[in-house]
This record gives C-alpha cells, sequence and structure tokens, in this order.
C-alpha cells in the first residue's frame, strides 16, 4: 500500500498510486451534497453564485440585486457554471458546492507536483497525504467559499517556483496562473505575497541566475490577463464599484481603516497553528531541525520555508483575521513535512500510527453508536437528546447513508489491515483515519446537522403569513447570508431600513433580525404578525411586521 522512495520499474502497475488517489476522492466528496447553503460563508456565497445565474452580470457580484464588492468573481463563476451543467439532477446549491471538490482535487494536484520536483519522482503523493492530514482544512474545504480557489491558487504558484528550477518557462506559466487564480478569487493577497517571495528567492543560490528571470518574466505574462480583464472591465462600469473593491475590501480590510471583518491580533495565527496544521506542522519542524546545519539553504527547504514565513507574516500583519484565512499556511508546511516521513525516529513514527488507529477505533464506535441513537432510538434517552438539540429532523433507518458509512468503516479497517510496515505509514493511517472520520460525519449526520443550519424551514414558516401580493417587505439588520437565502428559497429581495441607498418607504412589512431576549420594533404604525428561527436556534430571531391599517 505504501509507494517506495524509488521510481517503479517501466510497466510495473502503480497499484499504490490508484489508491492514494482513491483515499483522494473519498477524502473530497464527503459533505459537498446533501445539505442546504450554511450560514455564514456558504449562505451569501451561495447567494452570489444564484444572482450571477439569475441575472448574467459576471462583472460586477450582486447579492440579493445588491452590488457585494468584497471579491472578484472567479469561484462565483466556476459554481455558477457547474450549478448550470449539474442541476438538475442535482439541486442547484449542491451542483454549485461540487466546485469546492474540484478546487481542492487541483489543489492536491499541485501541491503533489511541487513536492515531486523539490524531493523526488516518489514524493509527490505523500505531501498531498500531509495536506489532507491537516486538521484545519477538514471543514472549510467542503465548503462553497472562495477561499477554496484562492488555496488552489497557491498551490498553483508553488508548483510554479518549484518547476522553475528545472523548466522555468513552464514553471513560470504555472506561477503566473497561479498568482492569477488568487486574484480573481480573494483580491491582492495573492499578488503581494507572491510578489514578496519572489523577490526573497534571489537570496538563494538556486533562484540567482537567468532561468529564474526567465520564469519570472513568463509569470508576468500569464498573470497579465487575469490582472487586467476583470479590474479593467469593472472601472469601465462603474469606478465607484472599483474604488469600494479596490480600497474599502483591499486595502481596508488589510489596514484596518473601515469596519468589515473581525478585529485581529497579532498572535491569532500563532494560536490556532498548533491544531491547524496537525500532523503537519510537528513534522515540518522536525524536518526542519534536521536540516538546520546542512540543507536548509537547499531549494527542497528554502521555497517552502520562504513562502511559510511570508504568508505568516502578511495575515498577521492584517487587521482582518479568521481560521479561515490560514488554509494557504498550510500549503509550504505540507510540503516542508514531506521529507520528515523518511527520518522520523521509531517512537514517534509508531506514536502517529497508534494514535491515528486507536483514536479513529474510538471515533468509530461513538459515531455508530450516536447514529444508532440517532435513527433507530436506541439508546431512547440519546436519542430524545438528539431531536431536543435539532427539533424537526425525521428519523428513520436511512439505506444510503447505512451502506455509504458501512463502505468508509470496512474501507478503513481493511486500508490498515494491509498496510504494511514502511516509513510511510504513519502518515497513510493518519491521511485515511481523517478521511473516514469525516466521511461518517459527512454522511451519516448532516441531515441531522442541516435541520439546524438551514434556514428553508424557518422561511417557509414565514411565508404562510404573507399575502399572495404585496408591495414590499423591508429589512432591520438582516444580514448578508439572510438576504441571500431570502432570494434563493423565497424569491425575497428586502428594501434594507439601514441602507439609505436601498430604502423604500411604502413597503407593507418589514423583517427584523435579531437576539430571542430583545425586540427592535421598527419606528412606525408596525403590527407584529410573525416571530420565528432556525430549528434549535436559541439565539437567532426573526420578527415579520405588517404596517398598521390606519
Amino acid at each position: 500500500m505504501s509507494p517506495s522512495a524509488a521510481p517503479p520499474a517501466a510497466g510495473q502497475p502503480t497499484i499504490a498510486y490508484i489508491w492514494i488517489w482513491v483515499l483522494a476522492a473519498a477524502w473530497i466528496l464527503p459533505g459537498l451534497v446533501g445539505h442546504d447553503p450554511w450560514k455564514p460563508d456558504e449562505a451569501y456565497t451561495f447567494g452570489l453564485v444564484y444572482s450571477l445565474l439569475k441575472d448574467g452580470d459576471w462583472i460586477v457580484p450582486m447579492l440579493a440585486h445588491e452590488p457585494f464588492m468584497e471579491k472578484p468573481p472567479l469561484f462565483y463563476l466556476s459554481a455558477a457554471a457547474l450549478a448550470s451543467l449539474l442541476s438538475p439532477p442535482l439541486a442547484l446549491h449542491d451542483a454549485a458546492r461540487l466546485t469546492t471538490g474540484l478546487y481542492m482535487a487541483c489543489t492536491f494536484a499541485f501541491i503533489a507536483g511541487a513536492a515531486r520536483e523539490l524531493y523526488g519522482v516518489n514524493r509527490g503523493w505523500l505531501a498531498a497525504l500531509m495536506l489532507m492530514g491537516c486538521l484545519g482544512i477538514l471543514i472549510r474545504s467542503h465548503q462553497l467559499v472562495t477561499d477554496i480557489s484562492l488555496l488552489t491558487g497557491f498551490a498553483a504558484g508553488f508548483y510554479g517556483f518549484a518547476l522553475a528550477l528545472r523548466r522555468p518557462a513552464a514553471g513560470g506559466f504555472w506561477l503566473g496562473t497561479g498568482v492569477g487564480i488568487g486574484f480573481m478569487s480573494k483580491g491582492l493577497l495573492a499578488p503581494g505575497v507572491f510578489g514578496i517571495i519572489a523577490m526573497l528567492l534571489p537570496l538563494f543560490a538556486a533562484w540567482r541566475n537567468r532561468n529564474y528571470a526567465v520564469c519570472l518574466a513568463v509569470a508576468a505574462l500569464a498573470c497579465a490577463p487575469w490582472l487586467l480583464i476583470w479590474p479593467l472591465a469593472l472601472y469601465n462600469k462603474s469606478p465607484a464599484l472599483f474604488h469600494e473593491w479596490l480600497i474599502v475590501n483591499n486595502f481596508g480590510r488589510f489596514l484596518g481603516s473601515n469596519d468589515i471583518g473581525p478585529t485581529a491580533d497579532s498572535a491569532h495565527y500563532l494560536r490556532i497553528l498548533p491544531w491547524y496544521a496537525l500532523p503537519a506542522l510537528p513534522l515540518a519542524a522536525w524536518a526542519v531541525w534536521r536540516a538546520r546545519f546542512k540543507s536548509l539553504l537547499a531549494p527542497t527547504f528554502a521555497l517552502p520555508l520562504t513562502s511559510f514565513a511570508v504568508i505568516f507574516v502578511v495575515l498577521s500583519a492584517s487587521a482582518d483575521a479568521r481560521e479561515l484565512y490560514a488554509l494557504p499556511l498550510v500549503l509550504p508546511l505540507a510540503l516542508l513535512a514531506t521529507p520528515a516521513a523518511d527520518t522520523l525516529r521509531r517512537g514517534a513514527a509508531n506514536l502517529m500510527y497508534w494514535f491515528s488507529v486507536m483514536g479513529g477505533a474510538v471515533f468509530l464506535i461513538v459515531a455508530w453508536f450516536y447514529w444508532g441513537a440517532l435513527e433507530l432510538s436506541i439508546p431512547p434517552k440519546l436519542h430524545d437528546h438528539l431531536l431536543d438539540l435539532q427539533p424537526g429532523y425525521a428519523t428513520g433507518f436511512k439505506w444510503l447513508p447505512f451502506v455509504l458509512g458501512a463502505l468508509y468503516t470496512g474501507g478503513w479497517i481493511v486500508l490498515l489491515i494491509r498496510l504494511k510496515k514502511s516509513r510511510d505509514r504513519p502518515v497513510i493511517a493518519w491521511a485515511a483515519t481523517m478521511t473516514m472520520i469525516w466521511g461518517l460525519l459527512g454522511i451519516l449526520f448532516v441531515s441531522w446537522i442541516d435541520v439546524g443550519k438551514s434556514y428553508r424551514g424557518m422561511i417557509a414558516d414565514m411565508q404562510k403569513s404573507l399575502p399572495p401580493k404585496y408591495v414590499c417587505i423591508a429589512s432591520l439588520n438582516l444580514g448578508e447570508p439572510q438576504r441571500a437565502m431570502l432570494h434563493y428559497f423565497a424569491n425575497i429581495v428586502t428594501w434594507r431600513l439601514d441602507a439609505p441607498q436601498r430604502k423604500r418607504d411604502d413597503c407593507d412589512f418589514t423583517l427584523v433580525q435579531g437576539v430571542a431576549s430583545e425586540e427592535h420594533v421598527p419606528l412606525g404604525p408596525w403590527q407584529k404578525i410573525w416571530e420565528g428561527a432556525r430549528a434549535g436556534d436559541k439565539f437567532e430571531s426573526y420578527r415579520l411586521y405588517q404596517r398598521s391599517k390606519k
């Protein structure tokens, strides 16, 4: 099951690599279909995709008929294209979410290519497994968020830098393409980070030559269309929206000169990395420690170390921080951790392997126990408790989740049984265990979780209080995810009382978002006719008011 460090003989079947890609597919697919868009990131992202499908404006991203200039439109365009192709038979949001799976597959391929260039022809798959095993990316890399295409852009850029050592023109193409993908996903972060890395790499002899100059020249040509076409089209259409995107949502977020995004502190990413990048971080630290006096200046360490340092400093310097933004940090760590498999001490390797096995076994037992309680009412008290957490969930034995869950369970057990002792066994076992854990969560419990995270039922209940015809609905304190889901599930576009440019005074209904413990009554002659929330949500509350008749 574990490829050797030497390349296979000509014509030898690469069965091990087939297993690796099967494992990657098993890791990617669960959680991509079978649930509604969830708050916050998925809901508003799908709202932008839905508006693109409805209105067809690829230049100005729109959310419920309002410009939403946080990010360029590459991810929205990709998701809209896939949604239009695969819906039906899939639900529109499920078809759109498959875009995340495609970008993650590309990310694995690019990081494997970079590792192959740096460490040898048979090491690429190991870097992909290192990335697959990182705890922090597990949930986010199955969500409909633009950070996933940004991650693909970063992986393509690293592949370009690594390939430039051998094929500068091809390396330059992938470097420029990666920068372009990153730019069209989230703006200036990728060009800024890769620009700094490009300036620092000539400090190392491997990149201080004519080939590197050729690589950068080709990269500039390759990324130019990505950096120019959409921004110029946006500026030509609306200079004001161009300013909002570039100044407010790029420089403003980074410098903290606006009120958008959560406030950060400089130690945010330092605090989350120990769990977020597990197990790549300790393995990378071990590889760096082993090479501290010999090969840190070699390309195998210079590129990922420099890249990690630049990304970490740039993210830490930003005034806006979330764990979601840490995704690019795991890529250079996965590359740094790749050579650690060859030098890991026997005790540490056994610890990693048996922790994976024992931890996976415990989770397996607990997961099926909770599934039995949820779907079969065994035991009844736990069944009642789970329904109290997600009221409205329809319990009962379902064949498809059961069969798929059994396949993941059996596949994990068979893989571990057949996994031979080798230097790579701990990494394979860890990645397989994470795949099994995520597979069971995404198959057995996604419908139960969806009941509490979806706005579908709440919006349907609210619609019962609305007459067949009305002038319009105003809103107060309604967030982007909620506006997006109202547009998708009910074709309702509200006119916001808290946004002067979107305010109307003739609406006969007002929808107010708030907390359950406080009621914010809109000014004027309004009477509450409905109040609701998502199933099991004890914090968010929504109240619908009708204008009183005079």
